[in-house]
């Protein structure tokens, strides 16, 4: 997406996540994520939509597993189909690295959005890697990523739209790349296993279809973990949007939380 491209999916997101309580943290800069997210959204009303539920416990979920790696000393992080995500701004701290990783054409719309809003990114390094094609760790070690410090590596609302083979790539990759006591933020779509969920589902493909683009990974709760496990991660909690663990909930997400296991 070239500059003042972004997909309507982007604009969305932005325009929600401006209406939602978010933590500050010493030296953050919630100011310039808030001006980047304006940015995106490019004057788009929010409203209240179905999904506006899910997108705010998917933002305060990713919110607080990064706050509390940071905490515990994690001091490198790695956003894996970052798209327009601010969290190296609003959650900036000396002497945390963070670092992007998506497509070039999504990478250049960022970056000049950014510059164009004079926003500093000393803290951010930007890695252009297509996730079909690319070498992540490889892309990772060009911006200076240590692979042999602890990173915490966060995939938020990306999961669902590549296909399950490049989805196991890209979390193998990011295995392949963090030391063991690195730790993965992960947002997945499960197979619906109700009437319901199926219906659900349904109407959000047809929305996300009508925005031009394609849902296109879901993974079989029975499978979570062995998946994670194919892909060098052991599943450590996997909750649905509500908080609830899923062997208590019958929907169609799961937030999940793995450590690495290589």
């Amino acid at each position: 997406m070239r500059e003042g491209r972004a997909s309507e999916t982007a604009r969305r997101v932005a325009a929600q996540r401006l209406t939602f309580p978010r933590p500050c943290i010493p030296g953050g800069r919630p100011g310039d994520d808030d001006r980047l997210q304006a940015d995106v959204a490019a004057g788009l009303e929010p409203g209240v939509t179905p999904l506006t539920n899910y997108l705010r416990a998917r933002t305060a979920w990713v919110d607080g597993v990064l706050l509390g790696a940071l905490e515990e000393g994690i001091d490198q992080v790695v956003l894996a189909g970052a798209g327009y995500d601010g969290r190296g701004l609003r959650y900036a701290r000396a002497g945390v690295r963070f670092f992007e990783l998506d497509h070039p054409e999504t990478q250049a719309d960022k970056l000049g959005r950014l510059a164009r809003l004079g926003i500093d990114t000393s803290g951010v390094g930007f890695a252009a890697v297509d996730f079909l094609t690319g070498d992540l760790p490889a892309a990772l070690a060009g911006v200076d990523h240590d692979p042999g410090r602890p990173t915490l590596s966060i995939c938020e609302g990306v999961a669902e739209y590549l296909p399950v083979e490049v989805l196991g790539s890209l979390l193998g990759g990011l295995s392949a790349a963090c030391p063991r006591g690195s730790r993965l933020a992960v947002t997945l779509a499960l197979v619906p296993v109700t009437g319901a969920g199926r219906a659900s589902r349904a109407r959000l493909r047809a929305v996300v279809a009508s925005m031009g683009e394609d849902l296109t990974s879901e993974i079989p709760r029975e499978d979570l973990a062995g998946f994670l496990a194919r892909s060098g991660w052991v599943a450590e909690t996997a909750v649905d949007p509500a908080g609830r663990d899923l062997t208590r909930s019958d929907g169609n997400s799961a937030f999940v939380l793995a450590r690495s296991g290589l």
